[in-house]
């Protein structure tokens, strides 16, 4: 009986030993891939620095880590009093806000910051600093940039250009060269994010061109009134007490009071835009009998590349029929920018086909009215997120003129009962791409100036309630 009680209590042993084991085993294999995972994304700073290569990644901007080994406390307590260092809530752009020592090496495109608040956590970000975070084609012309906070002094490279104010670092990729682009995603969030500054602030640029820094030089030397950076080319590592990484983006072609510091709006980067470029008219003409002798102006923009007008004439004499002084012109990369805006500015009514130039709008003066013809090919809703609101925005009356089937030219390239003008949907279903070329490349316009008439009139209407 003693023996079987031995036996017994042997087998009970061995079990838990097992137990013991087995549970030892998994906590080890558990441990070893957690530090795997972390010693895998967080390298140690000194070598990530000196051989770091952004990766050619596609997203807009991700974090790669936040360091709360052991369930640290501390840390955790530290993370719920601040506020988020990279914003990545908006729906078009991620902005960094960096307090403290702050270096930046352009040629490796990496940004490492410290300070006391945040010592004793470890977080690294991968964003690409240009406002269309859901566009995948625009950031394939944007780069990567790292940011990443440091803790040991040691372990990072010495300032050797040391700046008292701070800097704002972004990319001017993208669409750029396309005046729309160039405003909506890069100078209007430029105005947003740096106009707090008073110019007391320097530009470190990512994709930067001379030809595009030359246009819209006026308008960037009020913005900053430092060298602009070429961040491609820069190989000295920079320091800073305060750094923006992105620029903040609120709507399409527009700003939202509600979220700045000064309730800046519209009105104010019209005025900003008119007077960088020396613009003088602040409002129009009101027509009435102080101004008999005055002509209302009305601008044409009529591109001799896609969307052109087909009737130019037409229109014309039907303007000045009604009284209007009329000006045809053409605007192109290569147009001298400062004397473009200074004709926009001196018109009181311009007119143009949707994504021609329209972009020009933000030169006219305040109670001006922006005529918007838009094609076929469903673009209403677009057209007026592009330009409408904008323009209501500035304080600019807006008329949104949409064609019919017989004002476009694809009315002589295709039966009337083809899908584009009776089931324009599964032309859209093809993508964007083929969109944009059978109703914003293919096709131009031929105003029925009987029908268009009354817009003109609406226009003068404006003008006579000053």
């Amino acid at each position: 009986m003693e023996c079987e009680k031995k036996q017994i209590r042997s087998l009970g042993l061995a079990k838990h030993q097992k137990l013991h084991l087995a549970l030892l085993i998994t906590c080890c294999v558990v441990s070893l891939i957690f530090l795997m995972r972390y010693s895998l994304t967080l390298p140690r700073l000194s070598s990530w620095l000196w051989s770091h290569v952004a990766p050619d990644d596609k997203v807009a901007g991700e974090m790669i880590n936040t360091h709360e080994l052991g369930g640290d406390a501390r840390k955790h307590e530290l993370k719920q009093d601040r506020k988020p260092l990279c914003d990545f809530s908006d729906r078009r752009s991620i902005v960094c806000e960096l307090e403290g020592d702050i270096r930046v090496h352009g040629n490796s495109s990496s940004i490492l910051f410290s300070n006391w608040k945040y010592s004793e956590l470890q977080e690294s970000w991968l964003i690409k600093p240009h406002a269309r975070k859901e566009d995948p084609v625009a950031l394939s012309h944007v780069t990567q940039v790292s940011v990443q906070s440091f803790a040991d002094q040691d372990r990072v490279p010495r300032c050797a250009i040391r700046s008292s104010v701070p800097a704002i670092i972004f990319s001017t990729g993208g669409y750029m060269g396309n005046p729309f682009h160039d405003f909506t995603d890069v100078l209007i969030p430029l105005f947003i994010t740096s106009f707090q500054f008073n110019g007391e602030v320097q530009f470190l640029v990512r994709e930067i061109v001379p030809w595009w820094i030359q246009k819209y030089e006026p308008l960037l030397k009020r913005l900053s009134h430092y060298e602009i950076i070429n961040w491609n080319q820069d190989n000295v590592t920079r320091c800073f007490p305060h750094v923006t990484v992105g620029l903040k983006f609120h709507k399409e072609m527009s700003i939202d009071p509600t979220r700045t510091p000064n309730r800046l709006s519209m009105v104010d980067f019209g005025r900003f835009a008119s007077s960088s470029f020396a613009v003088p008219r602040e409002s129009v003409i009101k027509l009435g009998e102080a101004n008999q002798d005055k002509k209302p102006r009305l601008l044409i923009i009529a591109r001799r590349r896609t969307r052109t007008f087909k009737n130019v004439d037409e229109i014309v004499q039907v303007a000045e029929d009604l009284g209007y002084e009329v000006i045809v012109a053409d605007t192109g990369r290569d147009s001298n920018l400062t004397e473009f805006a200074q004709l926009v500015n001196s018109c009181d009514v311009m007119m143009g086909v949707h994504g021609a130039g329209l972009t020009n709008f933000i030169f006219l003066p305040v109670n001006a009215t922006l005529i918007q013809v838009v094609p076929l090919g469903q673009m209403d809703e677009i057209s007026r997120v592009d330009f409408g609101e904008p323009a209501l925005d500035m304080k600019v009356n807006y008329l949104h003129y949409s064609i019919t089937d017989e004002e476009s030219t694809l009315m002589e390239q295709y039966p009337r009962d083809h899908p584009i003008f009776r089931d324009p949907t599964s032309i859209t279903k093809q993508g964007w791409h083929s969109r944009r070329f059978v109703y914003l490349v293919d096709q131009d316009v031929k105003l029925n100036v009987v029908r268009f008439r009354a817009f003109l009139i609406r226009a003068l209407q404006f003008l006579l309630q000053g």
